[in-house]
């Protein structure tokens, strides 16, 4: 697939594309989730090309169930030395729970510092599947359905990520919080 081909599927310019792929800018939630789901990819993987020279995209997505590259499907560990993180505008950083593999399920620690956003003030994302989140530490504001929400530590949530939601960060601390993602990709997407 070209790049240009690419950005007219995600809805954004090729310029854009182009300064994500050569690492001049970083791209937003909405536009990570993007890319990954139309190039098939899990975020498992997407950490796994992080710092890559070289970004291979895979003839087709992973089975679910099965394991990735170098990891036996007894299990794996990830050490909290080795989470490694992804970027994204503005304000947002996703560290690797877990190395899973498979797009039916994804882990991250979310993290959004002071005035991150998952998308820009007073706008919303709507993604496939089921979202479940649970606050660590500082404030995480999530707005689902136009319905505002603040959340602490040991505070959860959960909604589908089809209806329109924003998370964000109104205070003046990073908050953490434990996200997971299901059914985006496979299957279950089309069950929201």
């Amino acid at each position: 697939m070209s790049l240009r081909e690419l950005a007219r599927r995600l809805h954004v310019s090729a310029s854009l594309v182009s300064q994500i792929e050569i690492g001049r800018i970083q791209p937003s939630v909405r536009t990570l989730y993007a890319i990954v789901s139309e190039l098939g990819l899990s975020l498992d993987e997407i950490f796994e090309l992080v710092g890559s020279a070289e970004m291979r995209v895979p003839a087709s997505p992973p089975r679910p169930g099965s394991a990735p590259a170098g990891i036996r499907s007894s299990g794996a560990l990830v050490r909290r030395s080795d989470h490694g993180a992804i970027g994204c505008e503005p304000g947002v950083r996703w560290e690797r729970m877990a190395a899973w593999g498979d797009p039916g399920v994804e882990f991250v620690i979310a993290v959004y510092g002071p005035g991150g956003g998952s998308t820009a003030d007073g706008d919303a994302t709507r993604d496939h599947g089921r979202e479940f989140g649970l606050v660590l530490s500082g404030m995480l504001s999530v707005t689902v359905d136009c319905e505002d929400h603040l959340l602490g530590p040991g505070d959860s949530i959960t909604f589908s990520s089809s209806v329109p939601h924003r998370l964000h960060n109104q205070g003046e601390i990073e908050a953490r919080a434990f996200w997971v993602t299901v059914g985006r990709h496979g299957p279950e997407r089309d069950r929201t």
